[in-house]
């Protein structure tokens, strides 16, 4: 009773929970919060002192009894506890404008493909112990495919490739199911790790991950045929151990990139080959899709392109094509039942 009672003065959400960032749509208004994914906690007291944009900012920065933490890695929750304590910084940051004391919203939040049952219920669990009355979770390239408007009930095939910080999720989909797909445990962060590898071997600098990143939007590119662009980076010359700072160009990130580019190409193929012909005949005359913040990534798109001989196209607003799909799921959960991950458990 008293949870009907809280729900109705609760807003449902759609929380597309990444590996860089976590994005939240709220029932009827859209997207109302965008922040990394990223919790500053005094380890003295065990107390959370910033959560998002303001804990990114602390990153390499803070003293011993401050710690940063992702509690999400490759995709799936790493750390219950801090993961928890972030999803109930947001769902209260929501209802502060509301009449809800104590909030117990519907949530529709996405997974992994591969995600496991453990993985899966650390997910429920974290958005439970976090405040939700009822979870609903779905498949992250699902999410994108129905934020990018594509017709994922039809019995055409439709191909989407999923590109977070940590995951690398492609997908055939078609009669709202999904047919062939391959997840990677490989994103924009180890691109920006390759970087930070490449840098230390090539220039005895060390970089910082917010330095390689910057790098990596700023001047990345995955085709060859890219303009040439150059940047200055500043990091800590490992031979003197003091401050230095070095040029760098489009050329020596692409080289950084190539082999775990490469991965991701060679696994597009794979899904390709193991996809039904009829599907593959419809994929090959519509396109496949990007989505996701990696997928942003210069010259991706037409580096992907000649590689399978099918077009490739960025959806509008990648980074948000997963939120918004858990947004057009949560206006009518009902008939979206079939297209949430269910638990082994309940099948029994």
């Amino acid at each position: 009773m008293f949870e009907r009672i809280f729900g109705h003065f609760s807003t449902d959400l759609g929380i597309d929970i990444g590996t860089a960032s976590t994005i939240v749509y709220v029932k009827e208004k859209g997207i109302v919060i965008q922040e990394p994914s990223v919790v500053a906690i005094n380890s003295r007291n065990d107390q959370i002192i910033a959560v998002g944009e303001e804990a990114k900012q602390m990153i390499g920065k803070t003293p011993a009894h401050i710690i940063t933490s992702r509690p999400l890695l490759d995709g799936v929750v790493s750390d219950f506890e801090v993961a928890e304590k972030m999803l109930k910084h947001f769902i209260d940051k929501v209802h502060r404008e509301t009449f809800s004391i104590f909030p117990r919203p519907r949530v529709v939040i996405n997974v992994p493909l591969d995600v496991t049952e453990v993985e899966r219920k650390a997910v429920e669990d974290a958005v439970m112990n976090a405040g939700a009355r009822e979870v609903f979770l779905i498949e992250e390239p699902m999410a994108a495919a129905i934020g990018a408007r594509l017709p994922i009930q039809d019995s055409t095939g439709n191909m989407i490739i999923e590109m977070g910080a940590g995951t690398t999720e492609i997908a055939v989909i078609a009669l709202g199911g999904v047919v062939a797909w391959k997840s990677l445990r490989l994103g924009g962060d180890e691109l920006s790790k390759n970087i930070i590898n490449y840098v230390r071997d090539q220039f005895n600098v060390l970089l910082g991950e917010k330095t390689a990143e910057e790098a990596k939007i700023t001047i990345g590119s995955a085709h060859e045929k890219d303009a040439m662009m150059e940047t200055k980076v500043r990091g800590r010359d490992l031979l003197s151990g003091l401050p230095k700072a070095i040029n760098i160009n489009s050329n020596h990130l692409r080289e950084a990139m190539s082999r775990n580019l490469g991965i991701i190409i060679d696994n597009i193929k794979l899904v390709i080959e193991s996809t039904p012909p009829e599907l593959v005949a419809d994929i090959y005359e519509k396109g496949v899709y990007l989505s996701g913040g990696t997928s942003q990534l210069r010259g991706l798109a037409k580096k992907i392109s000649q590689e399978i001989s099918i077009p490739v196209t960025v959806v509008d607003d990648p980074l948000t094509a997963v939120v918004r799909g858990t947004g057009i799921v949560l206006e009518n959960i009902e008939a979206s039942k079939d297209l949430f991950v269910v638990s082994q458990g309940d099948l029994i």
